[in-house]
């Protein structure tokens, strides 16, 4: 069996025409695409919707038995949302036997999932769905205002430009212009980092499991807590040492800063692991594998890290020859330490493999 799959990755179904996910079957998908459509005519998901749909009678009418669904993801659109479509997907897979799926979707953003869908069951093609405009309406002036009414466009679009007014207005106001643009500048630059990597839904998701841990009891919370501190440690030791070498270039006493925080930093990362180790043993019953990949990695990378602090200040004349011998065991013993978490995990990945029962597909 062939299933179609359209995803609302946003959740525009579940916040405006409060219909939950997943949706199958032919009749339960109409009457979404048709509560959603009441509520928003000018909602493209309707549109996908009814496109499943058609693609689903179209198969039917060449004889091939198939099936239709609807994944739901979350209006903050990220790690959430996408785990939300996973598990959806997973449930629809166990009501449904299927062979391979149709991804029908209204824009690239739903495509971002395609990786998902495909490591559960093969994709045989994707289908966009466009959606045909009257020239008169595509003014620029309608098109912005519409636009400007999504709130995920407005929140990337009309903040950067408040913190402009707001910083740039406050700084004119105290007399101090030129601080006022390089406030911004910083401003904009972490808002940029952090809409480029996704920072705010990685710290969303820690605040909320820290936040279960809590309730539960998890020994990872204290562990969390306790490697925040030897971090906060390692920039206060550095910045000592920082403040310590005024006579010094910038860059020799950056590198004063970074070569008596590593220690810390490295301690900091293990105590982390080491509290998700222990929340996952209490968890499952067992101590997980990865602990050991990651702790070697970690210790591995610290090494390295290391080894070139050393190196740089060798060959900024900060260090006699005889520490060669050390920086190179340093990045030696470091690379060896990584390359053998990778053998390690690879290990673990190919004994996972050969335990795992077979899967058929009906």
């Amino acid at each position: 069996m062939r299933l179609v799959v359209c995803v609302d990755r946003d959740d525009d179904l579940g916040r405006k025409a409060q219909v939950d996910g997943p949706i199958v079957g032919r009749a339960q998908v109409v009457d979404a695409a048709v509560r959603l459509g009441t509520v928003d005519p000018e909602d493209s998901d309707t549109n996908a919707l009814f496109a499943a749909v058609s693609l689903l009678d179209e198969l039917k009418g060449a004889g091939e038995p198939c099936e239709v669904c609807v994944l739901t993801g979350s209006a903050k659109v990220g790690i959430a949302s996408d785990r939300r479509v996973a598990e959806q997907f997973d449930q629809v897979l166990q009501q449904v036997s299927v062979n391979s799926a149709y991804l029908v979707s209204d824009g690239a953003e739903d495509e971002y999932l395609f990786p998902i869908l495909a490591s559960r069951v093969r994709i045989d093609g994707v289908r966009r769905v466009f959606i045909r405009q009257s020239a008169s309406l595509e003014s620029t002036y309608y098109t912005l205002v519409r636009a400007l009414k999504d709130p995920k466009l407005r929140a990337k679009t009309i903040l950067p430009f408040a913190f402009v007014l707001l910083i740039l207005g406050f700084a004119a106001a105290g007399g101090v212009l030129l601080w006022g643009v390089i406030g911004l500048a910083i401003v904009l630059g972490v808002y940029l980092i952090f809409w480029t990597f996704d920072i705010d839904e990685a710290l969303i998701e820690a605040v909320r499991t820290a936040s279960a841990d809590t309730r539960q009891g998890s020994v990872a919370f204290g562990f969390g807590l306790f490697a925040l501190a030897l971090v906060g440690v390692g920039f206060l030791t550095g910045t000592n040492q920082y403040g310590a070498a005024s006579g010094d270039a910038p860059f020799d006493r950056v590198l004063l800063f970074l070569q008596a925080g590593l220690l810390w930093w490295i301690l900091g990362a293990l105590t982390w692991e080491t509290g998700r180790a222990l929340r996952r043993m209490f968890a499952r019953g067992r101590f997980p594998r990865s602990f050991v990949v990651a702790t070697t990695s970690v210790v591995g990378i610290g090494l390295v890290s290391y080894g070139i602090v050393f190196l740089v200040r060798y060959l900024q004349g900060l260090a006699g020859i005889t520490q060669v011998p050390l920086l190179a065991g340093l990045i030696v013993t470091g690379l060896g330490l990584v390359i053998g978490a990778g053998m390690i995990h690879q290990h673990f990945r190919t004994i996972a493999r050969a335990s795992a029962p077979p899967t058929t597909v009906g």
